[in-house]
């Protein structure tokens, strides 16, 4: 990965997976007893659109975590230069068919939908009526709508100074389930994962603006100096 800052306000980043390690990833490489022990499965898009061997590996992935009754996180996280929605929608959906919670930016589940609707009226229930029990959209600086288990939430961004967004949609997840894990309610696993995102947007890094607990802590913190 390549990125470039071109100005206060445009960053440009540049992929290069083909013939990565990553893409010559197979079922056969996922160690036994990894996931049949983990709490939650998290997958994204990414990883079926570089190989078919990747796109076989996920979805053996995720028969053996449903076989284990473990939970399958997936998020959508589209990467239109890696392929295009017409290959991309039908994959999406059984992906989204196979996992308990399910992540997507307004544009990415309009595009699973097979829908020009992108505004708030994009009800999240669609997204649920293809089988996850959790569905959450993620609007940026308008925060997230959910529907978990029947019922609706939304929960607001947290205000910050907005240096770089990058990573943010990856940290917002990365909270909501740290704290889904841990059996919180659905208010706290999305306030975790507003501020979550928050945070990771503070800074002009990418990974190494992502909080821990503590740091999400600070963002309420009156004295920027902690000591």
């Amino acid at each position: 990965m390549v990125k470039e800052r071109r100005s206060s306000t445009q960053t440009s980043v540049s992929y290069y997976r083909a013939g990565s390690a990553g893409s010559r990833l197979t079922p056969g490489d996922i160690p036994a007893g990894i996931i049949e022990n983990a709490r939650v499965l998290h997958v994204t898009g990414i990883t079926p659109a570089l190989s078919g061997d990747t796109m076989e590996t996920i979805f053996a992935a995720i028969r053996r975590t449903r076989a284990a009754g473990v939970l399958v996180s997936f998020d959508v996280n589209h990467r239109s230069r890696l392929w295009d929605a017409g290959l991309t929608r039908p994959v999406y959906r059984e992906l989204i068919a196979s996992s308990d919670i399910v992540f997507a930016g307004v544009e990415e589940a309009a595009l699973a939908l097979d829908t020009s609707e992108t505004s708030a009226l994009l009800p999240t229930h669609d997204l649920a009526a293809l089988g996850p029990s959790e569905v959450i959209i993620k609007r940026g600086a308008e925060g997230a709508d959910a529907h978990i288990d029947g019922s609706a939430f939304h929960v607001d961004a947290v205000p910050v100074d907005v240096i770089n967004t990058v990573g943010a949609g990856d940290a917002f997840v990365a909270g909501y389930l740290a704290e889904r894990v841990r059996a919180a309610s659905p208010e706290s696993c999305l306030q975790m994962g507003a501020s979550a995102g928050a945070f990771a947007c503070t800074a002009a890094g990418d990974w190494e603006s992502l909080p821990t607990r503590e740091d999400v802590a600070s963002l309420t913190r009156t004295n920027p100096v902690a000591r």
